[in-house]
Protein backbone atom coordinates (compact mmCIF):
# COMPACT_ATOMS: atom_id res chain seq x y z
CA UNK A 1 0.00 0.00 0.00
CA UNK A 2 1.16 3.23 -0.89
CA UNK A 3 1.77 6.33 1.15
CA UNK A 4 2.41 8.99 -1.51
CA UNK A 5 1.21 12.18 -0.67
CA UNK A 6 -1.56 13.81 -2.75
CA UNK A 7 -0.81 17.50 -4.08
CA UNK A 8 -1.77 19.63 -0.49
CA UNK A 9 -0.39 17.08 1.34
CA UNK A 10 2.41 18.75 3.82
CA UNK A 11 4.98 16.58 4.82
CA UNK A 12 7.60 19.00 7.36
CA UNK A 13 8.67 19.45 10.35
CA UNK A 14 5.20 20.67 11.57
CA UNK A 15 3.67 17.45 10.72
CA UNK A 16 2.03 16.13 8.25
CA UNK A 17 -1.36 18.23 6.93
CA UNK A 18 -3.97 17.89 4.35
CA UNK A 19 -7.56 18.72 3.22
CA UNK A 20 -9.83 16.21 4.82
CA UNK A 21 -11.73 13.86 2.10
CA UNK A 22 -8.63 14.91 -0.64
CA UNK A 23 -5.72 13.59 0.93
CA UNK A 24 -5.43 13.29 4.27
CA UNK A 25 -8.21 10.04 4.96
CA UNK A 26 -8.36 7.35 7.43
CA UNK A 27 -6.70 5.08 5.55
CA UNK A 28 -3.25 7.52 5.44
CA UNK A 29 -3.91 8.27 9.15
CA UNK A 30 -4.29 4.66 10.22
CA UNK A 31 -0.77 4.02 7.94
CA UNK A 32 0.94 7.03 9.45
CA UNK A 33 -0.28 5.78 12.97
CA UNK A 34 1.68 2.32 12.47
CA UNK A 35 4.22 3.81 11.38
CA UNK A 36 4.79 5.91 14.42
CA UNK A 37 4.30 3.48 17.12
CA UNK A 38 6.84 1.18 14.90
CA UNK A 39 9.21 3.97 15.31
CA UNK A 40 8.55 4.56 18.87
CA UNK A 41 8.96 0.55 19.88
CA UNK A 42 11.55 0.02 22.18
CA UNK A 43 12.99 -3.51 20.34
CA UNK A 44 10.15 -6.15 21.31
CA UNK A 45 8.83 -4.14 23.87
CA UNK A 46 5.30 -2.65 23.34
CA UNK A 47 5.22 1.31 23.82
CA UNK A 48 2.56 3.28 24.71
CA UNK A 49 1.73 6.11 22.81
CA UNK A 50 -0.60 8.93 23.90
CA UNK A 51 -3.62 9.85 21.39
CA UNK A 52 -5.04 13.53 21.36
CA UNK A 53 -7.26 15.72 19.28
CA UNK A 54 -8.26 19.28 19.00
CA UNK A 55 -11.93 20.20 18.11
CA UNK A 56 -12.38 19.42 14.67
CA UNK A 57 -15.20 17.90 13.31
CA UNK A 58 -13.01 15.09 11.26
CA UNK A 59 -11.10 14.38 14.82
CA UNK A 60 -13.15 11.29 16.37
CA UNK A 61 -12.64 9.78 12.68
CA UNK A 62 -9.52 10.47 12.56
CA UNK A 63 -8.69 9.41 16.24
CA UNK A 64 -10.17 6.21 15.63
CA UNK A 65 -7.94 5.43 12.45
CA UNK A 66 -4.76 5.95 14.08
CA UNK A 67 -6.10 4.26 16.83
CA UNK A 68 -6.31 1.37 15.16
CA UNK A 69 -3.26 1.63 13.41
CA UNK A 70 -1.62 2.13 16.89
CA UNK A 71 -2.75 -1.24 18.17
CA UNK A 72 -2.24 -2.86 14.92
CA UNK A 73 1.29 -2.62 15.67
CA UNK A 74 1.14 -3.32 19.29
CA UNK A 75 1.13 -0.20 20.93
CA UNK A 76 -0.71 0.68 23.83
CA UNK A 77 -3.55 3.74 23.24
CA UNK A 78 -3.31 5.95 26.22
CA UNK A 79 -6.36 7.94 24.71
CA UNK A 80 -6.38 11.41 26.21
CA UNK A 81 -9.32 12.61 23.97
CA UNK A 82 -10.03 16.72 23.26
CA UNK A 83 -7.43 18.19 24.96
CA UNK A 84 -5.02 20.68 23.82
CA UNK A 85 -1.64 20.05 21.72
CA UNK A 86 0.74 21.24 24.67
CA UNK A 87 -1.75 19.66 27.59
CA UNK A 88 -1.04 16.05 25.12
CA UNK A 89 2.86 16.94 25.51
CA UNK A 90 3.05 17.58 28.70
CA UNK A 91 1.22 13.85 29.04
CA UNK A 92 3.52 11.80 27.24
CA UNK A 93 5.85 13.03 29.90
CA UNK A 94 3.60 12.14 32.87
CA UNK A 95 3.03 8.68 31.27
CA UNK A 96 6.54 8.05 30.19
CA UNK A 97 5.16 7.38 27.05
CA UNK A 98 6.88 6.34 23.86
CA UNK A 99 4.98 9.01 22.15
CA UNK A 100 1.91 10.78 21.39
CA UNK A 101 0.32 11.42 18.35
CA UNK A 102 -2.30 14.64 18.31
CA UNK A 103 -4.65 15.11 16.00
CA UNK A 104 -5.11 18.93 15.12
CA UNK A 105 -4.15 21.56 12.16
CA UNK A 106 -3.37 23.95 14.23
CA UNK A 107 -4.05 27.46 12.83
CA UNK A 108 -4.85 26.06 9.49
CA UNK A 109 -8.72 26.48 7.95
CA UNK A 110 -11.39 24.81 8.79
CA UNK A 111 -11.48 22.06 5.81
CA UNK A 112 -7.89 20.80 6.96
CA UNK A 113 -7.17 18.51 9.98
CA UNK A 114 -3.23 17.05 10.40
CA UNK A 115 -1.00 14.57 12.70
CA UNK A 116 1.62 16.17 14.82
CA UNK A 117 4.06 13.48 16.15
CA UNK A 118 5.84 13.71 20.02
CA UNK A 119 8.87 11.94 21.09
CA UNK A 120 9.11 10.29 24.35
CA UNK A 121 10.84 13.61 25.43
CA UNK A 122 7.63 15.33 24.83
CA UNK A 123 9.03 17.18 21.60
CA UNK A 124 7.97 16.83 18.05
CA UNK A 125 10.20 14.77 16.18
CA UNK A 126 13.29 16.24 14.58
CA UNK A 127 14.19 16.10 10.93
CA UNK A 128 16.03 12.66 11.30
CA UNK A 129 13.13 10.95 13.00
CA UNK A 130 11.00 12.36 10.85
CA UNK A 131 13.01 10.51 7.85
CA UNK A 132 12.94 7.45 9.80
CA UNK A 133 8.99 7.62 9.87
CA UNK A 134 8.87 8.37 6.12
CA UNK A 135 11.34 5.44 5.21
CA UNK A 136 8.71 3.05 7.13
CA UNK A 137 5.84 4.68 5.15
CA UNK A 138 7.64 3.23 2.04
CA UNK A 139 8.22 -0.40 3.35
CA UNK A 140 6.25 -3.30 5.00
CA UNK A 141 4.68 -2.31 8.36
CA UNK A 142 4.98 -5.43 11.02
CA UNK A 143 1.37 -6.31 11.70
CA UNK A 144 0.98 -8.35 15.17
CA UNK A 145 -1.35 -11.03 15.20
CA UNK A 146 -4.10 -11.25 17.21
CA UNK A 147 -2.05 -12.20 20.29
CA UNK A 148 -0.01 -9.39 19.99
CA UNK A 149 -2.30 -6.58 19.61
CA UNK A 150 -2.35 -3.34 21.43
CA UNK A 151 -4.77 -2.37 24.12
CA UNK A 152 -6.79 1.34 25.14
CA UNK A 153 -6.80 2.91 27.85
CA UNK A 154 -8.66 6.54 28.78
CA UNK A 155 -6.89 9.40 30.35
CA UNK A 156 -9.42 11.87 31.75
CA UNK A 157 -6.95 14.02 34.02
CA UNK A 158 -4.68 15.86 31.58
CA UNK A 159 -6.26 18.98 31.54
CA UNK A 160 -5.77 19.02 35.24
CA UNK A 161 -2.18 18.20 35.44
CA UNK A 162 -1.58 21.32 32.86
CA UNK A 163 -3.72 23.69 35.12
CA UNK A 164 -1.97 22.05 38.44
CA UNK A 165 1.29 22.55 36.08
CA UNK A 166 0.97 25.90 35.28
CA UNK A 167 -0.46 27.40 38.30
CA UNK A 168 2.68 26.02 40.62
CA UNK A 169 4.98 27.88 38.36
CA UNK A 170 7.43 29.61 40.53
CA UNK A 171 7.22 32.01 37.60
CA UNK A 172 3.38 32.78 38.21
CA UNK A 173 2.48 34.83 41.58
CA UNK A 174 -1.23 33.40 42.03
CA UNK A 175 -1.86 35.52 44.89
CA UNK A 176 -0.83 39.04 43.40
CA UNK A 177 -2.73 38.04 40.17
CA UNK A 178 -6.00 37.35 42.28
CA UNK A 179 -5.47 40.48 44.04
CA UNK A 180 -5.18 42.63 40.63
CA UNK A 181 -9.06 41.04 39.81
CA UNK A 182 -8.63 41.63 35.89
CA UNK A 183 -11.49 41.22 33.91
CA UNK A 184 -11.17 39.03 30.89
CA UNK A 185 -12.50 38.89 27.42
CA UNK A 186 -11.89 35.25 26.04
CA UNK A 187 -11.93 34.23 22.62
CA UNK A 188 -11.27 30.07 22.16
CA UNK A 189 -12.33 30.09 18.67
CA UNK A 190 -14.84 26.91 19.36
CA UNK A 191 -11.58 24.57 19.65
CA UNK A 192 -9.92 22.79 22.57
CA UNK A 193 -9.20 26.17 24.12
CA UNK A 194 -12.69 26.05 26.23
CA UNK A 195 -11.15 22.74 27.78
CA UNK A 196 -8.70 24.52 29.68
CA UNK A 197 -8.74 28.72 29.28
CA UNK A 198 -11.93 29.57 30.78
CA UNK A 199 -10.86 27.77 34.05
CA UNK A 200 -7.41 28.72 34.29
CA UNK A 201 -8.44 32.24 33.90
CA UNK A 202 -10.92 32.35 36.44
CA UNK A 203 -8.64 30.24 39.35
CA UNK A 204 -6.41 33.39 38.38
CA UNK A 205 -8.86 35.53 40.15
CA UNK A 206 -9.91 37.07 36.66
CA UNK A 207 -13.66 38.30 35.83
CA UNK A 208 -14.27 36.40 32.61
CA UNK A 209 -16.75 36.91 29.44
CA UNK A 210 -15.76 34.05 26.88
CA UNK A 211 -17.00 33.41 23.33
CA UNK A 212 -17.16 30.93 21.37
CA UNK A 213 -15.61 28.09 24.38
CA UNK A 214 -18.13 25.54 22.56
CA UNK A 215 -15.53 22.66 21.41
CA UNK A 216 -17.36 21.37 18.11
CA UNK A 217 -14.36 22.65 15.98
CA UNK A 218 -17.24 24.83 13.59
CA UNK A 219 -15.03 27.82 13.46
CA UNK A 220 -16.76 31.17 13.95
CA UNK A 221 -14.20 33.08 11.93
CA UNK A 222 -11.12 32.23 10.34
CA UNK A 223 -9.06 30.29 13.20
CA UNK A 224 -5.64 32.21 13.32
CA UNK A 225 -5.33 34.98 15.94
CA UNK A 226 -4.42 37.42 13.47
CA UNK A 227 -5.45 41.23 14.51
CA UNK A 228 -7.59 40.83 11.00
CA UNK A 229 -9.88 38.00 13.04
CA UNK A 230 -10.20 39.15 16.45
CA UNK A 231 -12.94 41.77 15.29
CA UNK A 232 -15.76 40.06 17.66
CA UNK A 233 -13.09 39.87 20.74
CA UNK A 234 -11.80 43.57 19.97
CA UNK A 235 -15.68 44.62 20.45
CA UNK A 236 -16.29 42.51 22.99
CA UNK A 237 -13.43 44.32 25.34
CA UNK A 238 -14.99 47.40 24.57
CA UNK A 239 -18.78 46.68 25.61
CA UNK A 240 -17.93 44.76 28.62
CA UNK A 241 -14.96 47.41 29.54
CA UNK A 242 -12.41 44.46 30.34
CA UNK A 243 -9.01 44.88 31.04
CA UNK A 244 -7.64 42.90 28.15
CA UNK A 245 -8.99 40.01 25.52
CA UNK A 246 -7.50 36.95 24.91
CA UNK A 247 -7.81 34.82 21.57
CA UNK A 248 -5.87 31.55 21.42
CA UNK A 249 -5.86 29.27 18.08
CA UNK A 250 -7.61 26.11 17.76
CA UNK A 251 -4.99 24.07 19.29
CA UNK A 252 -4.06 26.00 22.32
CA UNK A 253 -0.71 27.20 21.91
CA UNK A 254 -0.57 30.31 20.80
CA UNK A 255 -2.36 33.26 22.22
CA UNK A 256 -3.21 37.15 20.82
CA UNK A 257 -3.93 39.46 23.16
CA UNK A 258 -6.30 42.64 22.89
CA UNK A 259 -5.71 45.60 25.04
CA UNK A 260 -8.13 47.37 26.72
CA UNK A 261 -9.40 50.14 23.54
CA UNK A 262 -9.87 47.24 21.99
CA UNK A 263 -7.30 47.06 19.70
CA UNK A 264 -5.33 43.79 18.65
CA UNK A 265 -1.59 44.40 19.37
CA UNK A 266 0.06 41.34 17.95
CA UNK A 267 0.97 38.26 18.68
CA UNK A 268 4.62 39.06 19.04
CA UNK A 269 3.63 40.91 22.13
CA UNK A 270 2.82 38.19 23.88
CA UNK A 271 6.28 36.59 23.58
CA UNK A 272 7.55 39.39 24.59
CA UNK A 273 5.20 40.04 27.67
CA UNK A 274 6.42 36.67 28.48
CA UNK A 275 9.83 36.90 27.91
CA UNK A 276 9.64 40.07 30.18
CA UNK A 277 7.69 38.31 32.84
CA UNK A 278 10.66 35.45 33.01
CA UNK A 279 13.57 37.98 32.71
CA UNK A 280 12.62 40.07 35.80
CA UNK A 281 12.91 36.74 37.60
CA UNK A 282 16.32 35.70 35.99
CA UNK A 283 17.95 36.58 33.49
CA UNK A 284 19.38 34.07 30.83
CA UNK A 285 19.30 33.03 27.48
CA UNK A 286 16.30 33.89 24.94
CA UNK A 287 15.98 31.72 21.57
CA UNK A 288 13.33 32.76 19.35
CA UNK A 289 12.57 31.88 15.58
CA UNK A 290 13.61 33.45 12.76
CA UNK A 291 10.44 35.70 11.85
CA UNK A 292 10.19 36.88 15.27
CA UNK A 293 9.67 40.87 16.33
CA UNK A 294 12.73 42.58 17.25
CA UNK A 295 10.38 43.73 20.24
CA UNK A 296 11.48 40.84 22.26
CA UNK A 297 15.21 41.91 21.41
CA UNK A 298 14.29 44.91 22.69
CA UNK A 299 12.89 43.62 26.37
CA UNK A 300 16.07 41.18 26.32
CA UNK A 301 18.58 43.95 25.79
CA UNK A 302 16.91 45.72 28.74
CA UNK A 303 18.07 42.68 31.16
CA UNK A 304 21.44 42.75 29.37
CA UNK A 305 20.42 39.27 27.73
CA UNK A 306 20.74 38.77 23.48
CA UNK A 307 18.19 36.80 21.61
CA UNK A 308 19.20 33.70 19.54
CA UNK A 309 17.48 32.74 16.61
CA UNK A 310 16.60 28.66 15.20
CA UNK A 311 14.73 28.22 11.93
CA UNK A 312 10.41 28.54 12.37
CA UNK A 313 8.81 25.81 13.96
CA UNK A 314 8.53 24.78 17.27
CA UNK A 315 10.69 21.14 16.97
CA UNK A 316 13.25 23.59 15.71
CA UNK A 317 13.34 26.09 18.76
CA UNK A 318 12.79 23.51 21.55
CA UNK A 319 16.11 21.79 20.65
CA UNK A 320 18.12 25.28 19.98
CA UNK A 321 16.89 26.39 23.88
CA UNK A 322 17.82 23.04 24.82
CA UNK A 323 21.51 23.37 23.10
CA UNK A 324 21.77 27.16 24.89
CA UNK A 325 20.35 26.87 28.02
CA UNK A 326 17.48 29.22 27.13
CA UNK A 327 15.31 30.01 29.88
CA UNK A 328 12.33 31.04 27.67
CA UNK A 329 11.81 31.34 24.24
CA UNK A 330 9.56 31.00 21.47
CA UNK A 331 7.73 31.76 18.18
CA UNK A 332 6.49 35.10 17.35
CA UNK A 333 3.02 33.72 16.75
CA UNK A 334 2.16 33.92 19.96
CA UNK A 335 3.88 30.76 20.61
CA UNK A 336 5.57 30.64 24.17
CA UNK A 337 8.02 28.09 25.46
CA UNK A 338 9.36 27.88 29.33
CA UNK A 339 11.28 25.27 30.00
CA UNK A 340 10.53 24.66 33.24
CA UNK A 341 7.06 23.29 32.31
CA UNK A 342 7.78 22.04 29.04
CA UNK A 343 9.88 22.72 26.09
CA UNK A 344 6.20 23.38 23.69
CA UNK A 345 4.21 26.40 22.93
CA UNK A 346 1.79 26.95 25.71
CA UNK A 347 -0.77 29.16 25.47
CA UNK A 348 -2.42 28.67 28.96
CA UNK A 349 1.25 29.63 30.06
CA UNK A 350 1.37 32.62 28.04
CA UNK A 351 -2.01 33.66 29.25
CA UNK A 352 -0.74 33.41 32.94
CA UNK A 353 2.83 34.92 32.51
CA UNK A 354 1.31 37.80 30.94
CA UNK A 355 -1.12 38.78 34.00
CA UNK A 356 2.16 37.76 36.04
CA UNK A 357 3.58 40.89 34.47
CA UNK A 358 0.69 42.98 34.18
CA UNK A 359 0.40 42.73 37.81
CA UNK A 360 3.77 42.79 38.90
CA UNK A 361 4.32 46.06 37.26
CA UNK A 362 0.20 47.71 37.98
CA UNK A 363 0.46 48.29 34.39
CA UNK A 364 -2.72 47.97 31.58
CA UNK A 365 -1.29 46.43 28.47
CA UNK A 366 -1.34 49.11 26.41
CA UNK A 367 1.50 50.92 28.70
CA UNK A 368 3.23 47.73 28.29
CA UNK A 369 2.83 48.70 24.45
CA UNK A 370 3.71 51.99 24.37
CA UNK A 371 6.87 51.77 26.95
CA UNK A 372 8.96 49.41 23.87
CA UNK A 373 9.61 51.16 19.89
CA UNK A 374 6.87 50.18 17.71
CA UNK A 375 7.84 48.35 14.66
CA UNK A 376 5.41 47.27 11.77
CA UNK A 377 5.16 43.53 10.57
CA UNK A 378 4.16 43.22 7.13
CA UNK A 379 3.07 39.64 5.67
CA UNK A 380 2.50 38.66 2.47
CA UNK A 381 2.65 34.88 0.18
CA UNK A 382 2.50 33.61 -2.98
CA UNK A 383 1.92 29.66 -4.69
CA UNK A 384 5.41 27.81 -4.09
CA UNK A 385 6.97 27.18 -7.62
CA UNK A 386 9.54 29.65 -8.02
CA UNK A 387 13.34 28.58 -7.83
CA UNK A 388 13.59 29.74 -4.62
CA UNK A 389 17.96 29.19 -4.34
CA UNK A 390 18.00 31.68 -7.49
CA UNK A 391 15.45 34.11 -5.38
CA UNK A 392 17.90 33.79 -2.15
CA UNK A 393 20.48 34.72 -4.19
CA UNK A 394 18.81 37.67 -5.94
CA UNK A 395 17.83 39.11 -2.95
CA UNK A 396 21.36 38.89 -1.27
CA UNK A 397 22.78 40.97 -4.34
CA UNK A 398 19.77 43.37 -3.93
CA UNK A 399 20.87 43.86 -0.29
CA UNK A 400 24.47 43.45 -0.17
CA UNK A 401 24.15 45.56 3.22
CA UNK A 402 22.59 42.87 5.29
CA UNK A 403 23.66 40.15 7.81
CA UNK A 404 22.33 37.07 6.03
CA UNK A 405 20.99 34.12 7.51
CA UNK A 406 19.68 30.62 5.47
CA UNK A 407 19.15 28.33 8.25
CA UNK A 408 15.75 28.76 6.82
CA UNK A 409 15.01 30.27 3.87
CA UNK A 410 16.78 33.21 3.53
CA UNK A 411 16.59 36.22 6.41
CA UNK A 412 18.25 39.68 5.38
CA UNK A 413 18.91 41.39 8.90
CA UNK A 414 20.21 45.14 9.81
CA UNK A 415 19.96 46.89 13.14
CA UNK A 416 16.11 47.94 12.63
CA UNK A 417 14.68 45.77 10.30
CA UNK A 418 14.80 42.35 8.57
CA UNK A 419 13.31 40.58 5.68
CA UNK A 420 12.35 36.76 6.13
CA UNK A 421 11.39 34.53 2.89
CA UNK A 422 10.71 30.75 3.31
CA UNK A 423 8.65 27.61 2.08
CA UNK A 424 5.90 27.40 4.22
CA UNK A 425 5.88 23.93 6.45
CA UNK A 426 1.85 23.90 6.94
CA UNK A 427 0.84 25.13 3.60
CA UNK A 428 1.67 24.94 -0.28
CA UNK A 429 2.92 28.19 -0.42
CA UNK A 430 6.25 31.29 0.06
CA UNK A 431 5.95 33.39 2.75
CA UNK A 432 7.33 36.39 3.00
CA UNK A 433 7.81 38.63 6.31
CA UNK A 434 9.25 41.71 7.03
CA UNK A 435 9.59 44.14 9.98
CA UNK A 436 10.26 47.50 9.96
CA UNK A 437 9.87 51.33 12.33
CA UNK A 438 7.67 52.40 9.62
CA UNK A 439 5.03 50.58 7.68
CA UNK A 440 6.35 51.76 4.10
CA UNK A 441 9.68 50.63 5.05
CA UNK A 442 8.48 47.33 6.21
CA UNK A 443 6.21 46.97 2.78
CA UNK A 444 9.11 48.11 0.61
CA UNK A 445 10.67 45.00 1.81
CA UNK A 446 8.00 42.52 1.21
CA UNK A 447 7.39 44.27 -2.36
CA UNK A 448 10.97 43.47 -3.38
CA UNK A 449 10.94 40.28 -2.45
CA UNK A 450 7.69 39.55 -4.33
CA UNK A 451 9.62 40.98 -7.17
CA UNK A 452 12.37 38.38 -6.75
CA UNK A 453 10.47 35.23 -6.54
CA UNK A 454 7.48 35.88 -8.54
Amino acid sequence: MSAAPADTLMVSVSGVRGIVGKDLTPELVARYAAAFGTLVRNGERPSAVVLARDARVSGPMFAAAAAAGLVSVGCRVIDAGLIPTPTAQLAVEHHGAGGGLVITASHNPIEWNALKFVGADGLFLDQPAAERLQALLAGTLPRAGWDGLGDTARDDGAVQRHLARVLALPHVDVARIRARGFTVALDCVRGAGGTIMPALLEALGCTVTAIHTETDGRFPRAPEPIPAHLGELSALVRRTGADLGIAVDPDVDRLALVDGTGAPIGEDYTLAFAVEAVLRRRAGPVVVNLSTSLVVDDVAGAYGVTVARAPVGEANVARAMRRAGAVVGGEGNGGVMLPALHLGRDAPLAAALVLDLLAATGDAVHDRVAARPRYTIVKAKAPRGADLDAAYGALIARFPDAATDRQDGLRLAWADRWLHVRPSGTEPIVRFIAEARTPDAAEALVAAAGDLVA
